[in-house]
Parts: structure tokens; C-alpha cells; sequence
């Protein structure tokens, strides 16, 4: 499977309005899921079927904080056998892992530095942990990450 596309169509960050109580403690889910799967033609690929795969991506910050939504699609350059494969297990909305697994780690890299510029656009708290660096005990004169 080799990605010829990644597109966004919808980016969405909303930060709520609430009374937060200060020893509230703010509740980040993240989420991703397929949405639909389909053969497309493509004027400049004649030779291979390109699959249409839509997704959506999810943050949550509970209770009722703040919400990012990215929808897009990701075009896929993929062997005739393997469209039929993909297609066929899609109509029971199933996915093996071996497309699952590097699909979602495709839409990861995008959706989470996307979603990392939002949340600071909105001042929100990470929804992954950044690397810090800290000092190493005593004894030692380097820093680690």
C-alpha cells in the first residue's frame, strides 16, 4: 500500500466555556476510526486501483472542556488483489491488521501534529506527553530526555 494522498476536509477545535473547580482533573481521549472505504478512479493511475480510505480523528477533553474533530481521506495506490481483499472485508466495516496497523500510524503522524497546533492555538493541555528534559541525579553532568 503506498499513500499518494492525505487530505483534511473538515478541522474542527472548539475549547467550552465552563466552571472548572480547581481540583477538577481534565479527562484527554483520543480516537480514531475508518469512516468509509472505496475504489476510485484517478485520471493519472490507470495501471493500479486507488482506494479512498475516510477517516475522523477525535480529542476529548471531559468534563465538557474542549473538543477537536479532524475528518479527511487518505488515497492509496494498492495492488488489484489486495483492492478486492480490502473491499470485500470493508462491507462487514472490517480492516486486517496488516492495513490497519500502517493506515493508522499514517493518520496518527498527521491528526496528532495537527491536533498538537490547535490545542496550543486554544491553550489546552497536550493530548500526548511532550518529551522534557529534567536533570540527572547528582553525580552526573548531562541531561536526559
Amino acid at each position: 500500500m503506498q499513500v499518494i494522498g492525505f487530505n483534511f476536509e473538515k478541522i474542527s477545535a472548539e475549547r467550552k466555556e465552563q466552571e472548572k473547580k480547581p481540583e477538577e482533573k481534565i479527562e484527554i481521549n483520543s480516537n480514531i476510526s475508518v469512516k468509509d472505504i472505496t475504489q476510485e478512479k484517478i485520471g493519472i493511475v490507470k495501471d493500479k486501483p486507488v482506494l479512498k480510505i475516510t477517516f475522523e480523528f477525535l480529542v476529548n477533553y471531559k468534563p465538557n472542556v474542549a473538543d477537536i474533530i479532524l475528518r479527511g481521506n487518505i488515497l492509496t495506490l494498492v495492488e488489484k488483489d489486495e483492492a478486492k481483499s480490502i473491499t470485500k472485508k470493508w462491507k462487514d466495516k472490517k480492516i486486517s491488521d496488516d492495513v490497519r496497523i500502517p493506515l493508522f500510524n499514517i493518520i496518527l503522524t498527521r491528526c496528532n501534529l495537527k491536533a498538537l497546533d490547535l490545542e496550543e492555538q486554544l491553550n489546552l493541555p497536550t493530548h500526548i506527553p511532550l518529551p522534557r528534559i529534567k536533570p540527572q541525579q547528582q553525580g552526573n553532568k548531562s541531561y536526559t530526555g
